[in-house]
């Protein structure tokens, strides 16, 4: 009788982006529709935000906490004297403009900082105002995400085109045959590009992927679209932009789009807490910062776990997908090194079954491998080699 055939491992599917976890989100629009408001208000800092297209020109760079009920509880359980939250680093980038790729408005400058950026919060302007001039002359959010988006492609077939002519050379003349998958890459995705497409927006396997991602194109990061209204639109939850917004959005790339108000969160940021309650209440609102913040985090392919006691409770950045070792790699290189198990309960669990010895009692405290690949919200405590120098147990 024949033996089992062995099952062949499911292959992942790579993702766009750069490996890491120190990533950045920049914030990108045309002047004057919001960035800098909100990078004031996203940061509680105080840059200027004035009525000129180019009010910004060094991009301001700010580290924010990453909102979680989940971390406040297990502050609140274990009374640490340290409690560190996950961050999420923004940047406020100036203005882009038409021709920005031809170096139009410090157009080259902009790009660059766009290009050191993991994603974006793409600031679409959705209100009208006499006192707020509009670079374009009248206020289209689909006409301006189209011409954002279009200057970024030709920066990217810029980059791509250069590249991939001396890939063509390097091939025909027979100098290195094992460019020849490189050129194939490189016309798949010229091809992409010069039909003003964006690199996101099409299906590659796992190998274009990985090419892709030694480029670094504009147009392969990640997306967020911050629709920015009024305060009076807002608070009626009624503006007359959005539905074509979401109407481009679901039709080019699928991608998130949040409606907020710059306005209503300004002022929201100068209540104090009791004035804050009161005035969402009557107005049946609340402020959307904590989802802005948290979405961005996960734009980045971003996840985190946890480390408890009562010493210190704190989040540890990891990339999506990453396995245990690498993980507790993130505390010290030893405990990757030295990786013996990990005792792990998920958050939901810990709080439902009322702490660690009642997981642990039901089965829900498990130990895992090497294999393990963590999930966003475990507590995990890691076993490894003493022989590495550490105590056994973090």
């Amino acid at each position: 009788m024949p033996g089992k055939k062995k099952e062949e491992p499911v292959q992942k599917t790579m993702v766009l982006g750069r490996p890491g976890t120190s990533l950045k989100i920049g914030i990108v629009g045309l002047p004057n529709v919001g960035k800098s408001t909100f990078f004031n208000v996203v940061t509680k800092s105080a840059i200027p935000a004035e009525n000129y297209p180019f009010c910004t020109i060094d991009p301001n760079i700010a580290t924010v906490e990453v909102p979680d009920t989940r971390f406040d509880e297990l502050v609140a359980h274990f009374k640490p004297p340290s409690a560190v939250r996950a961050d999420l680093t923004v940047k406020d980038i100036a203005g882009l403009v038409k021709g920005a790729a031809e170096g139009e408005g410090l157009g080259n400058a902009f790009l660059s900082h766009i290009s050191a950026c993991d994603s974006i919060f793409h600031m679409c302007r959705c209100f009208d105002s006499e006192d707020i001039t509009h670079v374009e002359g009248s206020v289209d959010p689909v006409r301006d995400i189209s011409l954002i988006n279009h200057e970024l492609v030709l920066k990217d077939l810029e980059k791509v085109t250069a590249l991939w002519e001396k890939t063509k050379t390097v091939v025909d003349r027979g100098i290195d045959k094992t460019k020849k998958a490189d050129l194939e890459y490189l016309t798949k995705i010229k091809a992409v590009l010069e039909e003003d497409k964006m690199v996101r927006s099409v299906q590659w396997n796992n190998k274009e992927v990985e090419f892709l991602n030694t480029l670094l194109l504009l147009t392969a990061k990640p997306q967020i679209f911050l629709c920015n209204m009024s305060k009076k639109d807002y608070l009626r939850q009624k503006n007359k932009f959005l539905p074509k917004v979401k109407e481009w959005v679901d039709a080019n790339t699928g991608e998130m789009m949040i409606p907020f108000s710059a306005e209503f969160e300004f002022e929201y940021l100068q209540m104090s807490p009791e004035e804050r309650a009161d005035f969402c209440k009557e107005n049946k609102t609340k402020s959307m910062m904590e989802k802005i913040i948290t979405q961005g985090f996960r734009c980045l392919n971003l996840m985190y776990f946890f480390t408890c006691g009562s010493d210190e409770v704190k989040c540890w950045t990891i990339q999506k997908g990453m396995k245990a070792p690498a993980a507790g790699g993130r505390i010290h290189t030893d405990f990757e090194k030295g990786f013996i198990c990990a005792e792990i309960m998920n958050f939901d669990d810990w709080k439902s079954e009322g702490g660690e010895s009642a997981c642990k009692a039901s089965g829900k405290l498990r130990q895992q491998g090497r294999e393990y690949e963590v999930k966003d919200g475990d507590i995990i405590h890691f076993k490894v080699n003493a022989g590495a120098g550490l105590k056994g147990k973090k």
